[in-house]
C-alpha cells in the first residue's frame, strides 16, 4: 500500500475537531492562560531583527502576532496542515510588516526546504496531539531543518507533576485528545525525545499551571558543527 499523501494523512485539528477550529482562540485563551505563557515564550526566544523563525503547527497565527509585538522585523515562517486555521492566521496577520509566510502542509525538512534555514524553531501545543512515533519524527525533522547553532523551543503540556495537575490534565486534555497520544507528555518524555533527536543543552525554562494541566517551555540547541 502506498504511503499516504500529506492531504490524506490524519491529524488532530487545533481544537480537537474541525468544527471547533473557529472557536480555538477563545477556548485556548480561557483554558490555558495562553497570553501569559505565549508572551513568556517569546521573551525566552528573544527574537532579533531579520532573524528567521519557523513555527511548526502555526495554527491561527497567535505566535506570529506575539513575535511581531516584540520584534516586528523578524522573518516569520509558519507551517500547519489545517487549511481553516491557516486561513484565520493569514487574516489576523494581514497588516503585519513584513508579512508572515504561511504554508499549508505537514512539517518535514523537505517541505520547508525552499525557505532559509531558521535560527529558531518553535513548536506550540502540537506534540501532545500526536503519537509517540510522530513526536519523534517531528523532532528529528526539526533538528535537520534548524540552522547549526540554532535553538528549538517547545511550549506544550509537559510532565504533569503533582496530583492536581495530573487530574486536571486527565479530565480535560486527555478526554479531548486521547490518552495514548498525550500520556508520553504527561510522563515527561519530551526531553528524552529531544535528546534522541540530536538536541543538546535541553532545559525546562518555565512551567505554568493551567485549568487543563501544566504547560512547560523547553529550550534545546543544535551544535554548530
Amino acid at each position: 500500500m502506498p504511503e499516504p499523501t500529506p492531504t490524506a494523512r490524519a491529524y488532530t485539528p487545533a481544537a480537537g475537531y474541525h468544527v471547533l477550529t473557529p472557536l480555538y482562540d477563545l477556548g485556548v485563551a480561557f483554558t490555558t492562560r495562553e497570553r501569559v505563557w505565549r508572551d513568556r515564550l517569546v521573551h525566552h526566544m528573544a527574537p532579533t531583527e531579520g532573524e528567521v523563525i519557523l513555527d511548526v503547527g502555526s495554527g491561527t497565527g497567535n505566535l506570529a502576532l506575539a513575535i511581531a509585538r516584540l520584534c516586528p522585523s523578524v522573518r516569520y515562517l509558519g507551517i500547519d496542515p489545517d487549511e481553516t486555521a491557516t486561513r484565520i492566521a493569514r487574516s489576523k496577520t494581514a497588516r503585519l510588516v513584513p508579512p508572515p509566510e504561511f504554508l499549508v502542509g505537514f512539517f518535514s525538512a523537505s517541505a520547508v526546504a525552499h525557505w532559509p534555514a531558521p535560527a529558531k524553531i518553535v513548536i506550540c501545543l502540537v506534540l501532545h496531539q500526536v503519537g509517540l512515533e510522530e513526536k519523534a519524527r517531528l523532532l528529528r525533522e526539526a533538528w535537520h531543518t534548524l540552522a547549526p547553532g540554532g535553538k528549538l523551543y517547545i511550549a506544550d503540556y509537559g510532565e504533569q507533576r503533582g496530583r492536581i495537575m495530573r487530574l486536571l490534565f486527565r479530565l480535560t486534555i486527555q478526554q479531548l485528545d486521547g490518552v495514548q497520544d498525550t500520556q508520553p507528555n504527561a510522563d515527561g518524555m519530551l526531553p528524552v525525545l529531544m535528546r534522541e533527536a540530536g538536541f543538546q543543552d535541553i532545559r525546562e525554562l518555565e512551567t505554568f499551571r493551567t485549568p487543563t494541566g501544566a504547560i512547560t517551555i523547553i529550550e534545546a540547541g543544535k551544535p554548530r558543527i
